[in-house]
């Protein structure tokens, strides 16, 4: 059994090669994939060689972790069925070709237990459900939902409709690009420099910027606290005295647990959390090497996917 798949060769050389896969055991499922996310943070860091040391970090790699298909063989054992629409958060399945993440192929073999089954009618709208997550997780970790996020890209716009569904405040966002500030839903966008607040109680920085926590510090309240939800490939550092004068609190959101997921999948199903708007581009995947360019390229660009239904 093979797929074609993205490989990244080495840091930006990116080709559509043709790849055997593991043979699938009894605990196993294999999964044809109908479309899978780009990720701006973490393959843009893969693509350009400035990801820090990630376990199972190594070149040549399939990246993606945003995928979704529809299951086509079902071990005894894997706990699933064939004709299942899935969500798959990755792979690893490709030999010698390290998978990280390794969704970003025609078609997977994993464990059942990876997948999650999901409403065939979310299409292509499923490879968002990694990025929900991602913004449950952060906000159910803290110790307030934020009322400051940095960043409105697709994370920064789950986020902000997260914290509405919430309840306790209406977010603002900052977003310094005029096109990308658009298309705020219940809450405001801000450039920066328009903002005169200095009471922040909760800051979600999703910019990835490694120098901002000054600039974020002397707007939070006392006793406010910075979430880190996004990705940085360079040190973070801030000057001590102000914080400790507001006595902060600095915690980093890791990745999305199962409970997560269910959390968001409950939203969506129950139509309270949209994924409208958030997919702006899609390829064929046998364009990949220029969706990726323009994926990390192009600032009109929120999320590009890769249709696959096309490829044998």
């Amino acid at each position: 059994m093979d797929a074609i798949a993205v490989v990244l060769q080495e840091p930006e050389r990116l080709a559509l090669n043709r790849l055997r896969l593991t043979a699938p055991g009894d605990e196993d499922v294999v999964v044809d994939i109908a479309f899978s996310g780009i990720s701006t943070g973490t393959e843009r860091l893969l693509w350009s060689g400035r990801m820090p040391p990630f376990p199972g970090l190594g070149y040549p790699l399939v990246p993606g972790y945003e995928s979704v298909g529809r299951i086509t063989a079902a071990g005894t054992r894997s706990g699933r069925q064939v004709g299942e629409t899935v969500f798959v958060p990755g792979a690893s399945c490709y030999g010698e070709v390290r998978g990280l993440f390794g969704g970003a192929a025609s078609r997977i073999v994993t464990a059942g237990a990876r997948v999650i089954p999901i409403d065939e009618g979310l299409h292509d709208q499923g490879v968002l459900l990694a990025l929900a997550a991602t913004a449950q997780h952060a906000i159910a970790g803290g110790q307030a939902p934020p009322d400051l996020i940095v960043g409105h890209g697709v994370l920064g716009r789950l986020l902000a409709r997260l914290a509405v569904i919430a309840g306790e405040t209406t977010p603002v966002v900052w977003e310094r690009d005029p096109e990308r500030a658009l298309g705020g839903d219940n809450y405001r966008v801000l450039d920066p420099a328009e903002d005169t607040r200095h009471d922040y109680r909760a800051i979600y920085d999703v910019s990835g910027d490694p120098r901002i926590l000054d600039t974020l510090i002397a707007r939070l309240a006392p006793g406010g606290e910075i979430v880190l939800a996004g990705f940085y490939s360079e040190p973070l550092s801030f000057a001590f005295p102000p914080a400790f004068m507001r006595e902060i609190r600095i915690r980093v959101a890791a990745e999305w647990r199962e409970r997560d997921l269910a959390a968001v999948k409950e939203l969506i199903d129950h139509q309270r959390l949209s994924l409208d708007g958030l997919i702006t581009h899609c390829r064929p995947a046998s364009e990949a090497p220029a969706a990726y360019h323009t994926a990390f390229s192009d600032p009109t660009c929120l999320k590009m996917i890769l249709d696959w239904r096309g490829c044998a």
